[in-house]
Protein backbone atom coordinates (compact mmCIF):
# COMPACT_ATOMS: atom_id res chain seq x y z
CA UNK A 1 0.00 0.00 0.00
CA UNK A 2 1.40 3.72 -0.74
CA UNK A 3 2.24 4.93 2.30
CA UNK A 4 1.66 8.44 3.44
CA UNK A 5 4.37 10.31 2.10
CA UNK A 6 4.65 8.16 -0.73
CA UNK A 7 1.64 8.85 -3.19
CA UNK A 8 2.33 8.77 -6.97
CA UNK A 9 2.75 11.56 -8.49
CA UNK A 10 2.43 12.36 -12.32
CA UNK A 11 -0.84 12.48 -13.82
CA UNK A 12 -2.29 9.94 -11.62
CA UNK A 13 -5.80 10.27 -10.06
CA UNK A 14 -5.41 10.62 -6.17
CA UNK A 15 -7.31 9.21 -3.56
CA UNK A 16 -7.12 9.81 0.17
CA UNK A 17 -9.28 7.86 2.93
CA UNK A 18 -9.05 9.34 5.91
CA UNK A 19 -10.34 7.24 8.61
CA UNK A 20 -9.53 5.91 12.11
CA UNK A 21 -9.22 2.54 10.92
CA UNK A 22 -7.09 2.43 7.49
CA UNK A 23 -6.82 -1.26 7.65
CA UNK A 24 -9.88 -1.95 6.92
CA UNK A 25 -9.39 -0.48 3.06
CA UNK A 26 -5.94 -0.80 2.58
CA UNK A 27 -6.34 -5.12 1.88
CA UNK A 28 -8.99 -4.10 -0.72
CA UNK A 29 -6.60 -2.14 -2.90
CA UNK A 30 -3.65 -4.50 -2.80
CA UNK A 31 -5.44 -6.70 -5.67
CA UNK A 32 -6.64 -7.25 -9.16
CA UNK A 33 -7.73 -3.96 -11.33
CA UNK A 34 -6.97 -1.16 -8.78
CA UNK A 35 -3.73 -2.82 -7.68
CA UNK A 36 -2.61 -2.95 -11.57
CA UNK A 37 -3.96 0.71 -11.66
CA UNK A 38 -1.80 1.91 -9.11
CA UNK A 39 1.51 -0.37 -10.41
CA UNK A 40 1.06 1.69 -14.01
CA UNK A 41 0.32 5.00 -11.88
CA UNK A 42 -2.70 5.75 -13.30
CA UNK A 43 -4.41 5.71 -9.80
CA UNK A 44 -2.65 6.80 -6.27
CA UNK A 45 -4.48 5.36 -3.42
CA UNK A 46 -3.54 6.15 0.92
CA UNK A 47 -5.42 4.90 3.33
CA UNK A 48 -4.38 7.46 6.04
CA UNK A 49 -5.26 7.44 10.27
CA UNK A 50 -6.81 10.55 11.54
CA UNK A 51 -5.25 9.96 14.88
CA UNK A 52 -2.07 11.42 12.89
CA UNK A 53 -3.38 14.48 13.52
CA UNK A 54 -4.61 14.82 16.73
CA UNK A 55 -2.75 17.27 19.11
CA UNK A 56 -3.24 15.76 22.73
CA UNK A 57 -0.54 12.23 23.99
CA UNK A 58 -3.80 10.20 24.21
CA UNK A 59 -4.76 10.71 20.41
CA UNK A 60 -8.33 11.22 21.24
CA UNK A 61 -10.75 11.54 18.08
CA UNK A 62 -14.31 11.73 19.61
CA UNK A 63 -16.03 13.08 22.11
CA UNK A 64 -19.34 12.85 23.82
CA UNK A 65 -21.93 15.12 21.54
CA UNK A 66 -23.30 18.39 22.80
CA UNK A 67 -26.79 17.83 24.80
CA UNK A 68 -26.38 14.70 25.44
CA UNK A 69 -27.22 10.88 23.26
CA UNK A 70 -26.12 8.02 22.65
CA UNK A 71 -22.26 7.11 21.75
CA UNK A 72 -19.48 9.14 20.68
CA UNK A 73 -18.85 11.45 17.77
CA UNK A 74 -15.88 12.69 15.99
CA UNK A 75 -14.19 15.72 16.64
CA UNK A 76 -13.60 18.51 13.79
CA UNK A 77 -10.04 19.23 14.83
CA UNK A 78 -8.08 16.35 13.77
CA UNK A 79 -10.33 16.16 10.57
CA UNK A 80 -9.54 19.93 9.62
CA UNK A 81 -5.93 19.46 10.10
CA UNK A 82 -5.91 16.28 8.08
CA UNK A 83 -7.48 17.66 5.24
CA UNK A 84 -5.88 20.97 5.43
CA UNK A 85 -2.70 18.62 5.61
CA UNK A 86 -3.78 17.14 2.15
CA UNK A 87 -5.44 18.76 0.08
CA UNK A 88 -4.38 20.96 -2.93
CA UNK A 89 -6.58 23.77 -4.97
CA UNK A 90 -7.62 20.17 -7.31
CA UNK A 91 -9.11 18.19 -4.34
CA UNK A 92 -12.13 17.50 -3.70
CA UNK A 93 -13.20 17.11 -0.62
CA UNK A 94 -16.45 14.16 0.38
CA UNK A 95 -17.79 13.37 3.55
CA UNK A 96 -19.26 9.80 3.79
CA UNK A 97 -22.15 10.00 5.67
CA UNK A 98 -25.86 8.23 5.68
CA UNK A 99 -27.70 11.32 5.11
CA UNK A 100 -25.60 12.34 2.31
CA UNK A 101 -27.12 12.38 -1.55
CA UNK A 102 -27.06 8.08 -3.26
CA UNK A 103 -23.88 7.23 -4.80
CA UNK A 104 -24.77 6.02 -8.44
CA UNK A 105 -23.28 5.45 -11.52
CA UNK A 106 -23.63 8.97 -12.70
CA UNK A 107 -21.69 10.36 -9.63
CA UNK A 108 -19.15 7.59 -10.53
CA UNK A 109 -18.46 9.07 -13.89
CA UNK A 110 -18.82 12.53 -12.20
CA UNK A 111 -15.87 12.25 -10.40
CA UNK A 112 -13.68 10.35 -11.98
CA UNK A 113 -13.12 13.84 -13.96
CA UNK A 114 -11.38 14.99 -10.59
CA UNK A 115 -7.91 14.70 -9.85
CA UNK A 116 -7.58 14.74 -6.03
CA UNK A 117 -10.56 13.11 -4.18
CA UNK A 118 -10.50 12.64 -0.36
CA UNK A 119 -12.90 11.34 1.88
CA UNK A 120 -13.54 11.89 5.45
CA UNK A 121 -14.84 8.69 7.10
CA UNK A 122 -17.21 8.75 9.59
CA UNK A 123 -17.36 6.22 12.96
CA UNK A 124 -19.09 5.56 16.02
CA UNK A 125 -22.52 7.98 15.87
CA UNK A 126 -21.14 10.47 13.32
CA UNK A 127 -18.76 13.11 12.80
CA UNK A 128 -19.38 17.23 13.94
CA UNK A 129 -21.34 18.72 11.98
CA UNK A 130 -18.81 22.04 11.24
CA UNK A 131 -17.16 19.61 8.97
CA UNK A 132 -20.12 19.12 6.66
CA UNK A 133 -20.96 22.97 6.79
CA UNK A 134 -17.44 24.28 6.72
CA UNK A 135 -14.88 21.63 5.06
CA UNK A 136 -16.85 19.05 2.91
CA UNK A 137 -17.52 19.93 -0.77
CA UNK A 138 -20.20 17.40 -0.69
CA UNK A 139 -21.65 14.47 1.37
CA UNK A 140 -22.16 11.01 -0.17
CA UNK A 141 -23.99 7.88 1.31
CA UNK A 142 -23.53 4.35 -0.58
CA UNK A 143 -27.01 3.74 0.17
CA UNK A 144 -30.21 3.60 2.32
CA UNK A 145 -28.36 1.30 5.21
CA UNK A 146 -25.50 1.49 8.00
CA UNK A 147 -21.98 0.05 8.16
CA UNK A 148 -19.92 0.04 10.69
CA UNK A 149 -16.94 2.79 9.15
CA UNK A 150 -16.49 5.09 6.58
CA UNK A 151 -13.98 3.45 4.82
CA UNK A 152 -16.30 0.38 3.97
CA UNK A 153 -18.27 2.87 1.96
CA UNK A 154 -14.95 4.63 0.26
CA UNK A 155 -13.60 1.32 -0.49
CA UNK A 156 -17.04 1.06 -3.31
CA UNK A 157 -16.91 4.31 -4.47
CA UNK A 158 -12.92 4.42 -5.12
CA UNK A 159 -13.13 1.05 -7.06
CA UNK A 160 -16.59 2.55 -9.06
CA UNK A 161 -14.68 5.71 -9.71
CA UNK A 162 -11.16 4.01 -10.42
CA UNK A 163 -12.81 1.52 -13.03
CA UNK A 164 -13.79 5.00 -15.36
CA UNK A 165 -10.79 6.47 -15.82
CA UNK A 166 -9.47 6.22 -18.78
CA UNK A 167 -6.79 2.82 -19.01
CA UNK A 168 -7.82 1.17 -15.86
CA UNK A 169 -9.73 -1.36 -17.43
CA UNK A 170 -7.95 -2.07 -20.34
CA UNK A 171 -10.79 -2.37 -22.77
CA UNK A 172 -12.99 0.67 -23.17
CA UNK A 173 -15.81 -0.96 -23.93
CA UNK A 174 -16.24 -2.61 -20.57
CA UNK A 175 -17.14 0.42 -18.72
CA UNK A 176 -20.06 1.33 -21.18
CA UNK A 177 -21.63 -1.99 -21.41
CA UNK A 178 -21.96 -2.82 -17.57
CA UNK A 179 -24.84 -2.43 -16.01
CA UNK A 180 -26.18 1.49 -15.14
CA UNK A 181 -23.37 2.88 -17.80
CA UNK A 182 -26.51 3.23 -20.19
CA UNK A 183 -28.89 3.73 -17.63
CA UNK A 184 -30.03 0.34 -17.68
CA UNK A 185 -29.71 -3.10 -16.13
CA UNK A 186 -26.67 -5.24 -18.15
CA UNK A 187 -27.88 -8.23 -20.19
CA UNK A 188 -27.55 -11.93 -19.82
CA UNK A 189 -24.09 -13.37 -20.71
CA UNK A 190 -22.75 -16.90 -21.50
CA UNK A 191 -19.96 -18.52 -22.09
CA UNK A 192 -18.86 -22.20 -23.55
CA UNK A 193 -20.17 -24.98 -23.62
CA UNK A 194 -23.26 -23.75 -25.46
CA UNK A 195 -25.35 -27.09 -23.90
CA UNK A 196 -24.39 -27.44 -19.92
CA UNK A 197 -26.86 -29.85 -18.35
CA UNK A 198 -29.53 -29.16 -21.28
CA UNK A 199 -29.59 -25.66 -20.90
CA UNK A 200 -28.81 -24.14 -24.58
CA UNK A 201 -27.23 -20.43 -24.91
CA UNK A 202 -29.74 -18.31 -27.29
CA UNK A 203 -29.14 -19.14 -31.00
CA UNK A 204 -28.93 -15.70 -31.64
CA UNK A 205 -25.66 -15.34 -29.97
CA UNK A 206 -24.30 -18.37 -32.10
CA UNK A 207 -25.22 -16.85 -35.28
CA UNK A 208 -22.41 -14.53 -35.80
CA UNK A 209 -25.00 -11.62 -36.64
CA UNK A 210 -23.39 -9.00 -34.98
CA UNK A 211 -25.75 -6.60 -35.61
CA UNK A 212 -28.57 -8.66 -34.61
CA UNK A 213 -26.73 -9.34 -31.70
CA UNK A 214 -26.34 -6.16 -30.36
CA UNK A 215 -30.37 -5.86 -30.60
CA UNK A 216 -31.05 -8.59 -28.85
CA UNK A 217 -28.71 -7.23 -25.87
CA UNK A 218 -30.18 -3.74 -25.93
CA UNK A 219 -34.15 -5.60 -25.70
CA UNK A 220 -32.89 -8.37 -23.07
CA UNK A 221 -31.38 -5.49 -21.36
CA UNK A 222 -34.63 -3.45 -21.25
CA UNK A 223 -36.75 -6.57 -20.19
CA UNK A 224 -34.35 -7.47 -17.45
CA UNK A 225 -33.98 -3.52 -16.13
CA UNK A 226 -38.36 -3.39 -16.95
CA UNK A 227 -38.32 -6.35 -14.57
CA UNK A 228 -36.36 -5.44 -11.39
CA UNK A 229 -35.63 -1.86 -11.12
CA UNK A 230 -38.24 0.03 -13.68
CA UNK A 231 -37.19 3.60 -11.73
CA UNK A 232 -34.34 3.27 -14.15
CA UNK A 233 -36.70 3.83 -16.74
CA UNK A 234 -38.49 6.65 -16.20
CA UNK A 235 -36.16 9.02 -17.63
CA UNK A 236 -34.78 6.80 -20.78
Amino acid sequence: MVGKDQANGGDAVRFDVLSLFPQICEGVFEHSILKKAQENRLVAIRCLNIRDWTSDKHHITDEPPYGGGPGMVMKAEPIFAAVEAIRSEQSRIILLTPSGHVFSHQVARRLSSEKHLVFICGHYEGVDHRVAQYLADEEISIGDYIVSNGAIAATVIIDAVARLIPGVLGDSESAEEESFAQGLLEYPQYTRPSIFRGWKVPEILLSGDHTAIRCWRMMKAREKTNERRPDLLKDS
